[in-house]
């Protein structure tokens, strides 16, 4: 079965709930304003849902929520199948029958005993939720239909009728803040804190106030350890008194669908949250087993509609968000960070022009930097310093990274600093010898401020 069409008219959930009333295994992919969505579906229910929009940031935010998963094992993740994740990307152009990358990874992190079947049916349902809710958004499109020559591995199945319904319900609760906030890949920053008590209303928490300074909502929430929308709804006062402004989203999220009403932007105001653990029965395997041994379930998306509560004035008090995995998850409190310069990094190249890049991308984040442009001075420099995260640059006049990275490593001081390579080198080879040197990650030169600033909050935050 292969088949292509057009959405202009067939609104996706239709074309969904159609293809779901067919038992046949088949991939659904939808083709819309340069966003590819892959949805896998097998006798009704669905697999695994993903997009082309950044997978492995969307799976990265969703395993920190997880907190199962060590910084440095999310690092190994990327660097084992980032770089597939373009091979695909090329060679597949409209190839339905490959595996999707971000599956293959969660399923390395089952193989691997980085988390177990309960957890990686947990993260698929985290994950599909965000891309249906994406999915459902778009107006116009092509769509084609395949049967997979090589389906996902079976972790879990989710019912189709209630993953709908649970995403039609949290984009209305979404759709209430229109037009203030139109996605939630927008970024919120503090345009003058000192006015706010002008305005009758609190000030923001000052760990906060830190990070909303090019952050977007999904990823201030996941450093704030709150759920994206009650994020929202404690910013929506703020912005619309005019004390926090909304920008745009970085590309490529700049693609995705705006969350705003089809008609009237005068949608019934919903802020209760939608109960987040979905899933009715869990496959518990014991530490020998793993997914393959382990009889498929099919999971059934339980929704309970939320409560009508009016729209957030005043006097907004902290929200606790409920743990979505019963395990105490990474927080940042005040404690933790503040509003002066908490985190001082060293960056180190040879290139004064890639140093006055990165020391304007930081600094105007709050950080302390220290640019070293002598390689052969850099160790003394750390020393001194004592950073809380070193860039270095992979060549060098003098010495390479690889050797300086081991340098500083062989100092106790160092043992568990983040080390981030900043190189124009992009081969596999050169990733896992910086990875055997006891670097924590790798930037692509040339970067974008959004790249450099999701590592560096990786890492530190």
């Amino acid at each position: 079965m292969n088949n292509f069409g057009t959405f202009a008219v067939l609104r996706p959930q239709s074309l969904l709930r159609q293809i779901a009333n067919c038992t046949d295994t088949t991939c659904l992919q939808a083709f819309s304003n340069l966003v590819t969505w892959s949805i896998y579906l097998e006798q009704g229910t669905i697999t695994y849902a993903t997009n082309s929009v950044e997978p492995f940031d969307r799976l990265e935010r969703h395993l920190r929520r997880l907190n199962q998963v060590s910084s440095e094992t999310r690092v190994q993740l990327r660097m084992l199948f980032e770089d597939e994740l373009s091979t695909q990307q090329i060679t597949n152009d409209r190839n339905l029958s490959s595996q999707p990358v971000d599956y293959q990874a969660i399923c390395w992190l089952v193989d691997e005993g980085y988390i177990d079947t309960a957890q990686a049916t947990l993260l698929i349902q985290e994950l599909t939720k965000e891309v249906i809710e994406s999915f459902l958004l778009i107006k116009t499109g092509t769509y084609a239909l395949s049967d997979p020559q090589q389906t996902v591995t079976k972790i879990c199945r989710l019912d189709v009728a209630k993953t709908i319904e649970y995403c039609q319900m949290r984009l209305q609760n979404w759709q209430a803040f229109a037009p203030q906030i139109s996605s939630p890949n927008q970024r919120p920053y503090l345009l003058i804190n000192g006015k706010l008590k002008n305005k009758n209303l609190p000030e923001l928490p000052p760990e906060l106030t830190h990070w909303m300074k090019g952050f977007s909502l999904r990823h201030l929430a996941v450093i704030m350890n709150q759920d994206e929308m009650q994020l929202a709804q404690n910013l929506y006062p703020y912005i619309v008194k005019g004390g926090v402004i909304m920008h745009e989203p970085d590309p490529p999220f700049d693609q995705l669908p705006k969350y705003l009403p089809e008609t009237s932007p005068f949608y019934r105001y919903t802020t209760a949250l939608l109960n987040r653990q979905l899933i009715d029965t869990v496959v518990e395997p014991s530490n020998a087993q793993t997914y393959a041994d382990t009889p498929i379930k099919d999971f059934t998306l339980v929704v309970r509609s939320p409560q009508i509560s009016p729209p957030p004035r005043q006097n907004l008090q902290e929200l606790t968000i409920p743990n979505t995995t019963n395990s105490t998850l990474e927080r940042v409190t005040t404690t933790t960070i503040t509003t002066k310069k908490s985190y001082k990094i060293i960056s180190v190249d040879d290139s004064p022009t890639i140093l006055k890049e990165i020391s304007r991308f930081l600094e105007s984040e709050n950080f302390s930097v220290v640019t070293i442009d002598d390689p052969l001075k850099a160790v003394m420099s750390i020393i001194r310093h004592k950073p809380d995260l070193i860039l270095l640059d992979l060549n060098m006049a003098g010495i390479d990274g690889y050797e300086l990275c081991k340098i500083i490593r062989n100092n106790s001081l160092f043992k568990n600093t983040p080390i981030i390579f900043v190189t124009g080198n992009k081969g596999i080879v050169d990733k896992v010898k910086a990875r055997l040197v006891g670097a924590s990650g790798y930037l692509t030169k040339p970067f974008t401020r959004a790249e450099l600033l999701k590592l560096v909050f990786m890492h530190l935050a």
